[in-house]
């Protein structure tokens, strides 16, 4: 239940997060999420993408400063508290959480964790009932 996202190294430069879609786009790797954090010299995007060995590949081919990550997509019901019960779970079982994003699709939100230890919480996830998705399943949303 873990999908492999890829963080990008930018700089704070008009223009790289544009080289970015094109690089991917004319390979037909399509971006399904994505978050970027930046400070006064770099950014960093991070990126769930439909083929994340062909995108790592070519963005290193290209000269780009990326890795990647495995991180877990919890599904919810978008109401009040969802992320509340899911959060107890993770502070219950001491699992710190690094960074998280998430976004809604309509009646369900989805939101992208990545834990420290991603194995053990997508485990005390499933045993907790919580809907974890692959990669395939979030590209069928």
């Amino acid at each position: 239940m873990l999908i492999k996202q890829l963080s990008i190294f930018l700089e704070n430069k008009k223009g790289r997060f544009n080289e970015i879609t094109e690089t991917l786009g004319k390979e037909n790797i399509n971006m399904t999420a994505f978050t970027v954090s930046e400070n006064s010299d770099f950014g960093i995007l991070r990126l769930i993408v439909s083929k994340p060995e062909n995108a790592l590949k070519l963005l290193k081919k290209n000269n780009y400063a990326v890795n990647v990550t495995n991180v877990i997509c919890v599904q919810m019901p978008n109401t009040p508290g969802a992320l509340a019960k899911i959060m107890n779970v993770i502070n219950k079982a001491e699992i710190s959480i690094e960074y998280m994003y998430a976004f809604s699709t309509g009646k369900t939100a989805l939101c992208i964790i990545r834990p420290d230890n991603p194995e053990k919480t997508a485990e005390i996830l499933q045993e907790n009932k919580i809907v974890l998705l692959t990669e395939n399943e979030l590209f069928d949303i």
